[in-house]
């Protein structure tokens, strides 16, 4: 067994930490406005029509302008990597693993700037950002550790006369399409999982986060990747992510996103086109609608907490945030009032400043979704706090909660993305489970109560991929916390797990007559 600890988070309350990090945010200000090409290939591609990445939090400023592939290029992109897989799936898992602990080298030793530039691309505070760089070197790390482990595939029985191998051999050419919540983590992760496993990738990152992506990969060459095992090719998704979903070569499809987007590439991905002749693979991450129960024996304070940090971290912009929370009776009004006082006191506006708790959300159209969100739930609850936003600088949207809602109201069961929880009230712990699962999404969930018969029940009846006892719903660890929903949340993947890099290869039984 290869030991394996996480990269830990950097501590902001110490004075050196945080001028090394203001160093890394002077460093991505030096380097603001620059152009991206395309990689193909290993060739830099420079196309007229560009992707403007902003900063969410101030409209001016512009972080890169991102050459932005179509069709014809994409197809470059194929041809280079169907190329590169030839000699890539027969390179030595050893030497392709070699290549992941290289790039989280280089990453750690650069942790502040990737920081910062999640800062300035992503909105991210100081403290979320540090988290998404340090998961994006866990998974590298983790998934070169796991490819050693099953480099030599598993022990199956022979007989004798007989001598049987049970061995993994990579797809082929990857599709990631990558999302912008965790433009770092979730991008490296599914773009170095489909990598060590042999097989060679196309990287369509998200289109608010390009240039975090464009960053990976060079670090990627720089350690030692061949041209053409990844190629990035930012674009269109209703141009160049349907070509490539539906391209006849493509030989799996890696996505985080929304149910809304990963159902329509799990449709087309299910359709077999002209010169095609395997079905394609599907690993999909799709989103949550998250809930946090407190029952009636628990510590009222750690609820409230738990509630409000996993509900308005990062503006809620994560799959695992806390969306809804149902409360027994009981303790309804004492977890709602205090988690109204903790609310007030949250800090909002641009992440450079180390001490504003909340920055904006991810553009325009996610602003005008919450805010649309926010009249239906003040149709449907009472509006505690928040309920507000502003985006004549940046995209910000105060800490919202709703109360007293309806289990069948549409902020119950509707994915916001957005920093909106709401509550709702259940007489027992029973019929808080069963709100909990009262909805197509089973990706996070926790339970905050003192009594062992309530969490044994909850471990069995609360349908969700990750379940957590006396703490919030979000921040899972890779390697200690394999992460990945039921339902509508995905294809039950467990990123950071041990069966995580298997979806990305194929097994293969040989066996000789002695």
């Amino acid at each position: 067994m290869i030991l394996y600890r996480h990269e830990p988070f950097t501590d902001f309350s110490e004075e050196e930490n945080r001028h090394a990090f203001e160093k890394g945010l002077q460093l991505v200000e030096s380097y603001l406005g620059r152009e991206y090409p395309l990689i193909i290939d290993g060739e830099r591609i420079t196309t007229e029509e560009k992707i403007v990445s902003i900063n969410p939090a101030n409209k001016d400023e512009i972080i890169g302008n991102v050459s932005k592939a179509n069709k014809e290029l994409a197809e470059m992109a194929m041809t280079s990597s169907l190329k590169a897989f030839e000699t890539w799936k027969k390179t030595k898992p050893e030497t392709r693993a070699d290549v992941l602990f290289k790039a989280a080298a280089i990453i750690r030793r650069r942790k502040h700037e990737f920081s910062a530039l999640l800062v300035k691309e992503a909105g991210k505070p100081w403290n979320e950002a540090d988290a998404d760089t340090a998961e994006a070197i866990d998974f590298m790390e983790y998934y070169g550790r796991q490819m050693l482990e099953l480099k030599d595939g598993k022990k199956v029985e022979s007989r004798v006369g007989e001598f049987n191998r049970y061995h993994y051999i990579p797809l082929g050419v990857g599709v990631v399409i990558s999302p912008w919540n965790f433009a770092l983590a979730i991008m490296a992760g599914t773009t170095v999982a489909a990598m060590v496993t042999g097989n060679t990738v196309l990287l369509k990152p998200a289109s608010t986060t390009p240039v975090i992506a464009a960053k990976f990969v060079e670090v990627l060459e720089e350690a030692g990747m061949p041209k053409g095992v990844v190629n990035y090719i930012p674009g269109s998704g209703a141009e160049v992510g349907d070509y490539l979903v539906d391209h006849p070569r493509t030989r799996f499809i890696s996505f985080t996103g929304s149910r809304e987007v990963g159902t329509r590439i799990y449709e087309r991905a299910s359709k077999v086109n002209t010169g095609q002749i395997w079905l394609k693979r599907v690993i999909a991450e799709m989103g949550g609608k998250d809930t946090i129960v407190v029952d009636k024996e628990a510590d009222l304070e750690l609820a409230a907490e738990s509630i409000v940090k996993s509900a308005f971290g990062f503006s809620g912009q994560k799959c695992s945030a806390c969306s809804r929370a149902v409360i027994v009776q009981d303790v309804y009004d004492q977890v709602l009032d205090r988690a109204v006082e903790l609310t007030e006191k949250l800090t909002i506006g641009d992440p450079m400043n180390l001490h504003h708790f909340m920055g904006p959300v991810n553009d325009q159209n996610a602003y005008n979704k919450i805010m649309k969100y926010i009249e239906v739930g003040k149709q449907e609850g009472k509006l505690m706090v928040g309920g507000e936003g502003d985006d004549s600088k940046g995209y910000f949207i105060k800490p919202t909660i709703f109360a007293d809602l309806d289990p069948e109201a549409r902020i119950m069961k509707e994915e916001i993305f957005g920093p909106v929880v709401a509550f709702a009230k259940a007489k027992d712990f029973k019929e808080a489970i069963e709100i909990a699962n009262n909805t197509e999404y089973g990706l996070t969930g926790a339970v905050i109560t003192k009594n062992r018969e309530h969490l044994e029940f909850a471990r069995e009846e609360f349908h969700v991929g990750n379940l957590y006892f006396n703490r919030g719903c979000t921040g899972a660890i890779v390697g200690f916390q394999p992460f990945g929903g039921f339902n509508m949340s995905g294809t039950d993947s467990k990123a950071g797990g041990p069966d995580y890099l298997l979806l990305h290869m194929q097994a293969k039984t040989t066996s000789e007559m002695l």
